[in-house]
């Protein structure tokens, strides 16, 4: 069940002072369209295979809905889900997922950030970014968080 935007951030402005300085105020965009969606797969999966990792990414648009999701020969399961809570987490706060994983790791208020629905607190999802806003995002999931991240970097990258 996905939550309102405005609901998620509420929860996030009153619980997570430390989240809350990392806002950006890029606005969204029109959302990624199919053809990019699978040149930044194209690329994601290439970072992937040249370093023999196996993962599920998902390309997400504005509203967090998929638009582009691909499973690699050999990947966990588990990914799946969690590749597409990255993606959603990125586009929601309009951050990569990794700022939600640095605040929760310094505790304190951060913490109550675990209440909120729908957010994957787990480095590895990234806004897509054109025109200086957002117009999706990337999430990867299936090695360490920050082989996912620099995966989802790779993908991200070619919208620059």
């Amino acid at each position: 069940m996905k939550i309102p935007l405005f609901i998620l951030t509420l929860a996030l402005s009153a619980a997570a002072p430390s989240i809350r300085a990392q806002t950006t105020d890029m606005a969204y965009g029109p959302s990624v369209s199919l053809d990019d969606a699978k040149r930044i797969v194209k690329a994601a999966e290439a970072e992937a295979v040249k370093n023999n990792w196996k993962v599920v990414i998902a390309v997400v648009d504005t509203g967090g809905h998929l638009v582009l999701f691909q499973r690699m020969d050999g990947s966990q399961l588990g990914s799946i889900e969690v590749a597409q809570g990255k993606a959603y987490t990125a586009v929601a706060f309009r951050r990569p997922s990794k700022a939600f994983q640095e605040a929760l790791g310094a505790g304190g208020e951060a913490l109550r950030s675990l209440k909120t629905p729908g957010l994957t607190p787990l480095e590895g999802g990234l806004p897509l970014v054109a025109g200086g806003k957002v117009i999706g995002a990337i999430g990867v999931s299936g090695v360490t968080s920050a082989q996912d991240a620099q995966i989802g970097g790779a993908g991200a990258a070619i919208l620059k």
